[in-house]
């Protein structure tokens, strides 16, 4: 249980990090509209309730795709295929930045070790 809290302790404190940057906020903000603008459109399209239709969009952008909900109508099945290929690069992409961080902090904290054990 213990390495599981270090690595959500680790993602949060460099999602913090990084949200100080306008850039990452930019990504950020774009993650929160495509799983938003997902979350209205198969409410509109398919009926579902928000939660339904943000769980679908979160389980499909994520690629997870349990196969509990899947779009009925044309427009649904259609939009589902531009939302997956637009989805999957802004979510993605916003992994990947927290991804890069959290490897340049440990990177940082080894060499700190190295250059503290080589005075010794």
């Amino acid at each position: 249980m213990l390495p599981y809290l270090i690595a959500l302790a680790m993602f949060l404190r460099s999602l913090y990090d990084l949200l100080k940057k306008p850039e990452t906020r930019a990504l950020l903000s774009s993650v929160v509209f495509a799983l938003l603008l997902g979350a209205y459109v198969y409410h509109d399209l398919e009926g579902w309730s928000w939660l339904d239709s943000l769980y679908f969009s979160v389980i499909t952008l994520t690629t997870v795709g349990y196969g509990d909900f899947s779009p009925q109508t044309d427009l649904g099945k259609i939009f589902t295929m531009v939302y997956i290929f637009v989805g999957l690069g802004i979510l993605f992409g916003f992994v990947d930045v927290i991804g890069e961080h959290i490897i340049e902090r440990r990177v940082e904290r080894i060499e700190k070790r190295r250059q503290r054990r080589d005075l010794k």
